[in-house]
């Protein structure tokens, strides 16, 4: 085999397990997703796009030391990138302007610390998700009120959007397209375990009920 053919099959095989990988990421089989990109970057290590890659499937996974590994390699490979500014952010030991609003304004709203810590992570969640897509921050309290927004809603503490909007002094519009994107772009579903602070989540009863029916359906269906 030529070298051009050699390097021709290992694109196609890196291509095949990136295509594996992001399908595996959607449909949150993030294990698979995280050995998949952990392969291509074997094949690949300079390519910064699939340590980004890696970094959100870590983070998808929960496991933020790794992902923050993969985050410093993509900026040791792309220090010049979009997105250079974001990436190192999460890294600095102070807060940015977003995550100041939201602490400022949940604590004056004597909000649990926990559910202030829910916010947090999901901001730094979702500035990882957004791999290289870059993000414009014109009024910090905007993402900062979609955030506490959010995760109230999580925690079945709703608030009327009108009014959280007037707290922090933005539209309800505003608002409400904020927190569309953060509920679409970290896949954000009632009681999330990722940002649900409470004792008890809700949730775990519907999976008690999914296991007994199973067991009952393998019980019926035995002979």
């Amino acid at each position: 085999m030529s070298p051009a053919q050699s390097a021709a099959v290992k694109r196609r095989k890196a291509q095949a397990l990136c295509d594996a990988a992001i399908a595996a990421y959607e449909r949150w089989d993030v294990a698979d997703a995280i050995k998949e990109l952990e392969e291509v970057i074997v094949l690949y290590p300079d390519n910064a796009t699939y340590h980004m890659q890696l970094a959100q499937a870590l983070s998808r996974a929960g496991d933020f030391d790794r992902a923050l590994r993969a985050l410093a390699n993509y900026l040791r490979l792309a220090p010049d990138s979009k997105v250079a500014d974001r990436i190192q952010q999460l890294f600095a030991s102070g807060m940015d302007a977003v995550e100041e609003h939201l602490t400022d304004k949940m604590t004056a709203a004597q909000m649990p610390i926990d559910m202030i810590g829910a916010t947090i992570q999901m901001w730094v969640e979702f500035c990882i998700v957004l791999g290289e897509e870059p993000l414009i921050i014109p009024k910090p309290e905007a993402w900062a009120a979609a955030l506490d927004y959010t995760v109230r809603k999580v925690n079945l503490r709703d608030v009327p959007m009108e009014k959280l909007a007037d707290y922090y002094g933005i539209s309800p519009d505003t608002l409400r397209k904020h927190h569309t994107t953060l509920v679409e772009r970290l896949d954000v579903m009632p009681c999330d375990y990722r940002y649900f602070t409470g004792d008890q989540n809700p949730l775990d009863k519907l999976v008690e009920a999914a296991e007994l029916l199973d067991k009952l359906e393998a019980r019926f269906h035995s002979e």
